[in-house]
Parts: structure tokens; C-alpha cells; sequence
């Protein structure tokens, strides 16, 4: 595997965290490190981080952002922190490992193909898959990915995974040098801002960004989304809308 960073943004999640499959997944793969962010958790989130980076600290960093940034935010520090390291593929993932880390290592794989730029995690639940979501977020998911298809123009089946690996190239230096206007919905902001790019080259994205269909995903106990967070889900959407059709 290249030499690959993945960031980790944790909200006050001391108390579901599993520091475990972080180490193990370091010393199994000589490639791979990990930057953690704290995202101004309220609770000792920040020491328990702390306490797994000790135990590798060659390989485990944690950032540590004084003030509640958002997901979004926390996860643009965290990429700008990798891009410091000399890994060639950076990528982030959800803290709850609702997607299992071994899925690091099948997306760098898409990475030897030239053409590829971006690869994603994608949820579909198949026959013979494990792939367990609440409802939901499953029809808020698939609400958000039939609009971001229809206003990206590209066949994305889930634009909301946690779970994404790029090349740490200019494009992507690029797209994470200014902060996302969206929240919850920034991963769809992301590939808007790399679709730009790719459609300004005339090339295809269809050839540079790869969906993964995972064996397993876990909705895992403690979810943040909320019914109270509707409101601002429903102004996000309009947002895309306008994001999405910038020349």
C-alpha cells in the first residue's frame, strides 16, 4: 500500500471510541498513520486520543481544536494536517468504525490505476452483504444522493459515507484550502468542487472517482443526526443546488 493518512474526527466520543483497531491496523500495515481530531469535545475525548497516539506516536497524531468546529471543519483541519506528512494518498473516516478500517487498504488498491483520483465508500445493501442502517438514515441518505446525482450530473449512489481516500495532489490541496460552506452535507460540496476542476481539463469523472460497495457497515449506538436537525438538512439541499451549478 502507499503511504496513506487518514483523519479521524471525533465530537465527544469518549465513551463509544475503540482505540484497538486503530493500533492493531497501524502495526499491521507499515503505510499507514492516522491524525485524530478533537473537534472541541466537551467531554475527555482529547484523552483518550491522546493516550492511544502515545502508544505509536510515529504513526498517531491527535489535533486538537479548542472551540466545536463541526464535522466538516474538523475534517478540512485534519486533511490540511496530513497533506504536511509524506503520504500520497489521504483520506477520513468516521470514528465509530461503522465502516471497518481493513476497507484502507481495498481503496488504495483503485489507487493503481492512474486515472483515479477519489475513492468512496458506498452503502448497498446486497444479498450476502452486512450493510445495517437505521431508516432513518437510510431515506435521509438516499434523499440527498438522488439530488446530489441529479445537481452534480454524476451517478453517485452515496454521496454520504464516512469513509473516503484521495490523492494528496494540487486538485485536492486545492479543494480543501477554503472551508466548506455546507455541514453535514460537505462530502457532497467536495466533489463539487473537484468535479470543477475535472470538467475545466475536460476530462471524465466517471474515470476518476471509484464507488466501493462494502461487505459491511454498522449503524453504530449514537448517532448525532437528530429529527430536530431537518431544518438545516432541507436549507443544505437548497444550498447544494446553488453550489453545485457554479461555473
Amino acid at each position: 500500500m502507499q503511504e496513506t493518512t487518514i483523519v479521524v474526527p471525533c465530537y465527544n466520543e469518549a465513551s463509544r471510541f475503540q482505540p484497538e483497531p486503530f493500533f492493531e491496523a497501524c502495526l499491521a500495515q507499515p503505510a499507514l498513520s492516522f491524525v485524530f481530531v478533537n473537534d472541541g469535545s466537551s467531554d475527555d475525548t482529547f484523552g483518550v486520543l491522546s493516550q492511544l497516539a502515545s502508544r505509536l506516536p510515529e504513526r498517531m497524531s491527535v489535533l486538537r481544536l479548542e472551540a466545536n468546529a463541526g464535522k466538516a471543519e474538523a475534517v478540512r483541519r485534519g486533511v490540511l494536517r496530513a497533506f504536511e506528512s509524506s503520504a500520497s494518498l489521504v483520506g477520513y473516516w468516521d470514528a465509530d468504525l461503522a465502516t471497518p478500517l481493513y476497507n484502507i487498504e481495498r481503496f488504495a488498491l483503485f489507487f493503481e490505476r492512474s486515472a483515479v483520483q477519489l475513492v468512496m465508500g458506498s452503502r448497498v445493501r446486497l444479498l450476502g452483504r452486512d450493510v445495517r442502517r437505521s431508516a432513518l438514515r437510510h431515506y435521509i441518505g438516499r434523499g440527498f444522493a438522488t439530488v446530489a446525482a441529479l445537481a452534480l450530473r454524476l451517478p453517485v449512489y452515496d454521496t454520504q459515507c464516512g469513509a473516503k481516500l484521495f490523492r494528496a495532489n494540487s486538485t485536492f490541496r486545492e479543494i480543501f484550502s477554503v472551508p466548506f460552506e455546507l455541514g453535514w452535507s460537505f462530502d457532497i460540496e467536495l466533489l463539487a468542487r473537484m468535479l470543477r476542476s475535472i470538467r475545466s481539463l475536460g476530462a471524465d469523472p466517471e474515470q476518476q472517482i471509484v464507488e466501493v460497495p462494502l461487505d459491511a457497515w454498522i449503524d453504530a449506538p449514537g448517532s448525532k443526526l437528530r429529527p430536530s436537525h431537518f431544518p438545516r438538512i432541507a436549507w443544505e439541499l437548497g444550498r447544494l443546488l446553488v453550489i453545485a451549478r457554479r461555473d
